[in-house]
């Protein structure tokens, strides 16, 4: 029983998700999928109306996705969907990349025996995840994942950081999942990382995370091309 416990506390905290992020991930799914074209404008009233929300965390959605490039805001007249640009989404993608790189090598020279082993659960639980072929849930634990690789560098400041820019990256890491055959190639790249982890390789952590992260913006593109 302890032993679970310590496991469990060496995870990071999982935080529920506000009305702002559940609206933020459903229109950010909708403009990503092309339901929500390019140029389409999104009227806070009847955005709050079909969600049976206020327009405060209709308003706060419109936010982030405007941070993650998905929306544009002009003053007085609204926002209105964007046409993902490239260059920024690559751009994007980069920065994650060394982010996560330097957290994943902290975290090989600084987890400690429990906080490894929870970071082998929640792969584990991607690994049959799997089997049930559920993006959705993968993507949710996937996030679990990475956060344990942050809170396990044991740099508060680093976290933030790298969670503000995974906010960002978030609809296009979410797409890409969608793809046949994705989830288990994802568990493949996260094996790399976690064995690197796991012998306290740093370098190895870090470039087995920076290619895994890369990997996931070529992914999305190849996803965004499909559609």
């Amino acid at each position: 029983m302890t032993l679970l416990i310590a496991e469990r506390e060496a995870r990071a905290p999982v935080l529920r998700k506000t009305r702002a992020e559940e609206l933020r991930a459903h229109l950010a799914d909708d403009i990503v999928r092309g339901t929500l074209a390019p140029g389409q404008t999104l009227d806070e009233m009847e955005l709050a109306r079909r969600f049976g929300v206020s327009r405060t965390p209709v308003r706060e959605a419109i936010r982030q996705l405007a941070a993650s490039g998905l929306v544009e805001t002009r003053p007085h007249r609204g926002a209105v969907v964007a046409r993902p640009n490239h260059e920024r989404i690559l751009g994007m993608f980069e920065a994650m990349a060394e982010l996560e790189a330097l957290c994943a090598g902290l975290a090989a020279e600084r987890m400690n025996a429990a906080e490894r082993r929870a970071l082998e659960a929640v792969h584990e639980e991607l690994r049959v995840l799997i089997q049930a072929s559920d993006p959705q849930r993968y993507h949710e634990v996937n996030e679990q994942f990475h956060a344990t690789i942050y809170a396990g560098a044991h740099n508060a400041y680093l976290a933030e950081m790298s969670l503000a820019t995974r906010a960002r990256v978030q609809p296009f890491r979410r797409a890409q999942f969608r793809l046949i055959g994705r989830l288990a190639k994802s568990h493949v790249e996260h094996d790399r990382v976690v064995l690197a982890i796991s012998r306290g390789d740093r370098a190895g952590a870090a470039s087995a995370m920076r290619a895994h992260i890369m990997t996931v913006g070529e992914e999305y593109e190849a996803y965004a091309e499909s559609l």
